[in-house]
């Protein structure tokens, strides 16, 4: 099994989320390290909490570190365009030297889509808009030029240069577990599923749906890499437990997803509980 983490720019500070970044950078079996995306406090926190731009994050930390791979878990596609997001993307690729990992998702947030006035749509808007926007991105990243009309994007000989340095394109981790659309445009696209959180239950219905879709579309599921959050109760032995189950289940890389407030202390005995299951 694989092993990453995870901190939200939630309810911390910059030099707080900077200090772990660095120490895990020089932590072996830390493959990768993720932020999120939102621009409202999250999971019912004090609306009056402070939280960092993901992406801005992301691309600084790129700067602090020289290992560990990068991406959000995951970009709400309705947040930005995707010509720009995979402008966005492209840049912090080749000013990460191919490091990132391109975290996308439908967008869930309803309260700070309301507060911006960014509309969020049904669920079928969100999943229909979220296949296009797929398209766009992957499009933009791999080709010279990409002319694409949908009914939420209309690109006319659009470019994106420079290209990322990973080709075709850095990876696309899709994140979520709806069984009709998600899943299915997980199938299609990515080359990483995440799956939130939830039980081990939870994780092996979702896995085998996408299978499933996979079959579907005619695609070998062993093209997709299955990762599971896991979340950091305080207890290393505890969380390398959690991730040997979803490990017995078909995850392959285990996320760990640290609380604030952020210290690089923990680090050192988590990679040692989870160095026994690697």
């Amino acid at each position: 099994m694989r092993f990453a983490f995870k901190t939200s720019p939630q309810n911390t500070t910059w030099d707080a989320v900077l200090q772990v970044w660095r120490a895990a950078d020089g932590i072996e079996i830390f493959e990768s390290g993720w932020t999120s995306d939102h621009f409202h406090p999250t999971h019912s926190a004090d609306p009056a909490l402070p939280r960092l731009e993901g992406w801005i994050t992301l691309t600084a930390l790129a700067q602090a570190t020289s290992r560990l791979r990068m991406g959000t878990l995951v970009t709400g596609i309705h947040y930005r365009h995707p010509a720009v997001l995979a402008n966005m993307a492209a840049t912090l690729d080749v000013v990460s030297g191919g490091r990132l990992e391109l975290g996308l998702g439908t967008g869930w947030n309803q309260e700070e889509s309301s507060a911006y006035g960014i509309a969020l749509g049904t669920p079928k808007e969100r999943s229909d808009r979220f296949e296009e926007a797929c398209e766009v991105i992957i499009g933009l990243l791999s080709r010279e030029s990409t002319t694409f009309k949908g009914s939420y994007y209309e690109l006319t000989g659009a470019r994106c240069n420079p290209k990322p340095v990973q080709r075709p394109h850095p990876p696309l981790c899709i994140g979520g577990s709806g069984e009709k659309r998600t899943l299915r445009t997980a199938a299609r696209f990515a080359q990483h599923w995440n799956f939130d959180s939830g039980t081990v239950g939870q994780f092996i219905r979702a896995r085998d749906v996408l299978h499933q879709h996979c079959a579907d579309v005619r695609r070998d599921p062993a093209e997709i890499l299955l990762s599971s959050q896991v979340r950091f109760s305080g207890d290393p032995a505890a969380t390398a437990a959690t991730a040997a189950e979803l490990g017995e289940a078909g995850a392959e890389l285990a996320i760990v997803y640290l609380p604030p407030p952020y210290t690089p202390a923990v680090l050192e005995p988590l990679a040692t509980a989870l160095g026994q299951l690697a």
